[in-house]
């Protein structure tokens, strides 16, 4: 991926809240398109191998989500933490993290995921096919900077962190600012 290229066209299972259903599961299923979530609004979109993962619900989505106030002041609208995970774990994973700013994609067959050259085998880990850690920030769908972490492949023996962090998204904002990129 580069800039310059719009976000893959995929339709994403979600699960979201619904108040007229009683019960411990109050929730329906409701399609969520690429559009739904990237049309008319500039966004950071970050993914990463899974949620409950130890870098991921430690630092990366926490430095997000604590940091959101930063990232508006930047000109962003939306946070999107996405993972290769199914509509239940990302929702439960958003209820113990408590987020407040930052919202989940399920991406639970990988579609958007291959669609954008990220999806790996992390068979080592028993993951079996997972994102690949990488951020961007999305301007009205199309790719306006790319944020990759080093050695893309499958099985890599290391998780590399860094690259996707927000600390060096939002330097990158800051450089960038919405004046410039106008």
């Amino acid at each position: 991926m580069k800039a310059g290229i719009r976000v893959p066209d995929v339709t994403f299972r979600t699960r979201v809240r619904d108040d007229s259903i009683e019960g411990p599961n109050p929730f329906k299923w409701e399609d969520k398109t690429t559009d739904d979530y990237f049309k008319g609004k500039r966004v950071v979109l970050f993914s990463l191998p899974g949620a409950f993962t130890p870098t991921c619900s430690t630092y990366q989505l926490p430095g997000y989500e604590n940091g959101f106030g930063n990232f508006k002041a930047e000109g962003i609208d939306a946070i999107y933490c996405m993972s290769v995970n199914d509509s239940y774990v990302m929702n439960k994973w958003a209820e113990a993290q408590d987020l407040k700013n930052v919202k989940v994609i399920p991406d639970g067959s990988g579609i958007f995921t291959r669609r954008m050259g990220m999806l790996v085998q992390k068979d080592p880990e028993g993951f079996g096919v997972r994102s690949w850690r990488y951020a961007a920030v999305v301007n009205d769908g199309v790719i306006e900077a790319w944020f990759e972490e080093p050695g893309l492949r499958d099985n890599a023996d290391n998780d590399p962190y860094g690259v996707s962090s927000p600390e060096t998204v939002l330097a990158w904002l800051k450089e960038h600012s919405v004046a410039e990129v106008a």
